[in-house]
């Protein structure tokens, strides 16, 4: 049995910590984008922790839309060197209280933040005045960050195990759907072969004069035309790159989608060459397995 290493665009996990006197709240999570895109809350009183955060972020994914919060507390009381800024306090507060007698008038009702929701708040606390050491909390907090991205990466990697196993069903009904086809065709091919060497027989006995050598060829230009034995043998091998691709290690998603347009385009001629009833519903149940597989493939990182 092939083993599946796709992985989803779509995960979520949260974590706490706690070092130095200080405790945190890790929130991350992503749904599907076109290329990486990142968005970071944290505390901008840590020198350099964004910007680290944000290149380990870098390394551990490749594709999605990805928000990471972190919320940061210190354990117990006021810290030694830090101290409570009056006045923005006061505007924070001012601040909650409108918020809070806008929210009532609409006729809602909201959380009522903690003290240390107040405190995590910028400017709430000056750490500047305290010329405090940041370096050995930020090495605490992205000690952190790894168990976070693990239990992170283990439920995109779970959400891609399902979607592989969506993923594979369609590409089963598209390859019985095209023995279907290449069936209708085969038996399409038996009675267009009749109906032009009577049509060809009708010609030459209304008609003097006729190159007969012309009309077989133009005949035969025409059968060709309606062939779609190069059709039915790329989608044969599409099905099969498709498959490989679930079982490729690393990001997939930008190959599947480039391989979802090749699909969609040899059902296309298939159908344009149909000139079969039963050829062009088969045609069109095609598309419809592929637009549903294009719409799966949009998870795959």
């Amino acid at each position: 049995m092939t083993v599946s290493s796709t992985v989803s665009m779509t995960g979520f996990a949260a974590r706490r910590g706690a070092a130095l006197g200080f405790a945190w709240a890790w929130d991350i999570r992503s749904v599907n984008g076109k290329g990486l895109e990142l968005r970071l809350r944290v505390p901008d009183w840590v020198d350099g922790l964004e910007a680290s955060l944000r290149g380990e972020l870098q390394k551990a994914i490749a594709r999605g839309n990805v928000s990471l919060s972190l919320r940061l507390s210190r354990e117990v009381g006021e810290a030694p060197g830090l101290r409570v800024n009056e006045e923005v306090l006061s505007s924070t507060l001012a601040a909650l209280a409108r918020v809070e007698e806008v929210a009532m008038a609409a006729g809602l009702t909201l959380a009522q933040p903690t003290s240390a929701d107040v405190l995590g708040m910028r400017g709430v606390l000056d750490h500047a005045a305290a010329e405090e050491d940041t370096g050995p909390l930020r090495a605490a907090i992205l000690a952190d960050l790894p168990a976070l991205l693990a239990d992170f990466n283990a439920m995109r990697a779970g959400e891609g195990a399902a979607l592989a196993g969506v993923i594979t069903g369609q590409l089963d009904q598209i390859e019985a759907l095209l023995r279907d086809a290449k069936a209708q065709s085969l038996a399409r091919r038996d009675k267009a072969g009749d109906a032009l060497r009577q049509s060809l027989a009708r010609l030459l006995e209304n008609a003097e004069g006729l190159d007969e050598t012309r009309i077989a060829q133009e005949l035969a230009i025409l059968a060709v035309k309606q062939d779609v034995t190069e059709e039915t043998d790329r989608l044969g091998a599409h099905i099969a790159a498709a498959r490989a691709l679930l079982t490729e290690k690393g990001p997939v998603g930008r190959k599947f989608d480039f391989m979802m347009q090749e699909f969609l385009r040899e059902a296309n001629t298939l159908l344009s060459k149909s000139q079969d009833l039963a050829l062009t519903r088969t045609g069109l149940d095609l598309k419809t397995v592929i637009d549903q597989m294009r719409e799966q493939v949009q998870n795959v990182e």
